[in-house]
């Protein structure tokens, strides 16, 4: 009984571990961010002060400069004042990139739409082939839960009858 309270103990203080997860970043406007999920993508790595573990982040397995501290903002200033001049360069890469991806999902949304008309236009041709059956007065047949086929009567044919009606409308809109 004694291995199994140090066995649930054990469990107990390893659930609590991940509340201590924390990350921590400063934002483009310069502001402290503390949060138990990773930063946005666009947030550089230079900006990650810290992540869960107490490691300094590496995104991409690269090396990091450390962060500046905020005992020295007079230290601070001067390469913020030279990022900013640089920032220019970056902001277009950005726009770049985001002009890019934007390009891209236009793209994917574009192919799923011709895909979801694609699949209309075989609804619409198939629901007026059986339109076409029904309005011909052939006797229809369906498979019942068994498998077996059976002849559709009149209340039967009648819902069949809407349902593919209901299907001419919504699929054959041009």
């Amino acid at each position: 009984m004694k291995m199994h309270k140090l066995l649930l103990l054990a469990v107990a203080c390893t659930w609590a571990m991940g509340a201590a997860a924390q990350w921590q970043w400063t934002d483009k406007d310069g502001r402290k961010v503390f949060s138990d999920r990773p930063p946005p993508p666009d947030i550089p790595e230079k900006s990650i002060l810290k992540q869960p573990g107490g490691n300094r982040p590496t995104r991409a397995a690269t090396p990091v400069a450390p962060a500046a501290s905020d005992a020295a903002p007079a230290v601070a200033a001067a390469p913020k004042a030279a990022a900013s001049a640089a920032g220019a360069g970056k902001d277009k890469e950005l726009e770049e990139k985001k002009a890019q991806a934007e390009a891209a999902e236009a793209a994917k949304k574009k192919a799923e739409d011709e895909k979801i008309a694609k699949a209309k236009a075989e609804n619409c041709t198939r629901a007026r082939a059986a339109k076409a059956a029904f309005d011909a007065g052939k006797p229809i047949t369906q498979a019942n839960a068994q498998g077996e086929k059976i002849f559709l009567d009149g209340p039967a044919r009648a819902a069949e009858a809407k349902r593919i009606d209901e299907i001419v409308a919504s699929d054959c809109v041009r």
